[in-house]
């Protein structure tokens, strides 16, 4: 296997030298991928269960199979997933006896970050790292940065930072990175719900066309930031679960959570467009949020 710590970040973590898991290479997970890569490190998957998009998308990580025989080649999983597939993937993964150390990279809340640690590392002893990544998938320089907070977050970012990847270490323990995602995207993705809200409300009552005149004049800029969703609802569908973890963030510190639950109902009447990677207009996106969806939860 390829050694990417330095000696000194090694001797001081007493990580190994060694191979990373990716738990699942989706659009995130094979971009952060390559630039692991890039960093010298050899990245394994498993392909049992997956589509052939997942498979298309793992080009050059190395297949393993299974689940099992991944880990067994990796000291290092990486799980990136959508929010509400976190504990799942957790309880495989300790199901199979993973010792190494276990990465969570996703939109969770700080207590659900917690959680997953419990899960895989009491059964094998494996070590925990906390994570969130800010940006979109990393294919150029200053655009994505991966936090990380517990134990072993310092030696992992020193091994992992690169120019288009900036991994950055957090103090604090694990579930401050997780924090720090929640409140990232509790305003840039909850203003993306509230503005596309706010334009379903006036199309509603006829009067779009003259919100988006007052915008120009009091807040320009607005109304083509309020046009986002054209481009971000195919991942609306992941970002519900997300929105969830963020109102459970609030609540669990007693602050009220509605505003994010409602995001979450916001983007859930979207998932519609999964497949549709780009909108000609708002006025679709629009259309949807006005047809009431099924109630969550």
């Amino acid at each position: 296997m390829m050694a990417f710590f330095s000696a000194t970040a090694a001797k001081e973590s007493h990580l190994p030298t060694t191979t990373v898991a990716i738990l699942h290479p989706g659009e995130m997970g094979s971009a952060v991928a390559a630039r692991l890569a890039a960093r010298g490190q050899r990245c394994v998957w498993a392909s049992q269960g997956r589509s052939a998009a997942t498979a298309a998308r793992a080009h050059g990580i190395v297949d393993c199979g299974t689940l099992a025989a991944a880990l067994r080649e990796a000291d290092i999983a990486l799980s990136v997933c959508p929010p509400h597939g976190a504990f799942e993937l957790a309880r495989a993964v300790a199901a199979v006896g993973f010792s190494g150390i276990y990465v969570d990279a996703n939109a969770i809340a700080p207590a659900t970050a917690r959680e997953v640690g419990r899960i895989v590392t009491a059964n094998a002893g494996a070590r925990f790292v906390d994570g969130g990544i800010i940006g979109p998938p990393p294919e150029k320089a200053g655009t994505t940065r991966l936090y990380l907070s517990g134990a072993d977050a310092a030696a992992l970012a020193a091994a992992w930072n690169d120019e288009i990847l900036g991994v950055i270490a957090l103090d604090g323990e694990a579930g401050a990175a997780s924090a720090l995602k929640a409140c990232y995207a509790g305003w840039n993705k909850g203003s993306i719900a509230l503005l596309t809200a706010i334009r379903a409300l006036a199309r509603q009552e006829g009067v779009d066309a003259a919100l988006i005149d007052e915008w120009e004049l009091s807040q320009p800029g607005l109304a083509r930031r309020s046009e986002a969703i054209t481009t971000q609802a195919y991942k609306a569908w992941r970002w519900v679960a997300e929105m969830e973890e963020i109102a459970a963030s609030l609540s669990a510190v007693g602050l009220p959570p509605g505003f994010h639950e409602a995001a979450a109902e916001v983007f859930a009447r979207l998932e519609g467009f999964k497949e549709t990677r780009r909108l000609d207009s708002i006025a679709p996106a629009l259309a949807a949020l006005g047809t009431a969806g099924p109630k969550r939860g």
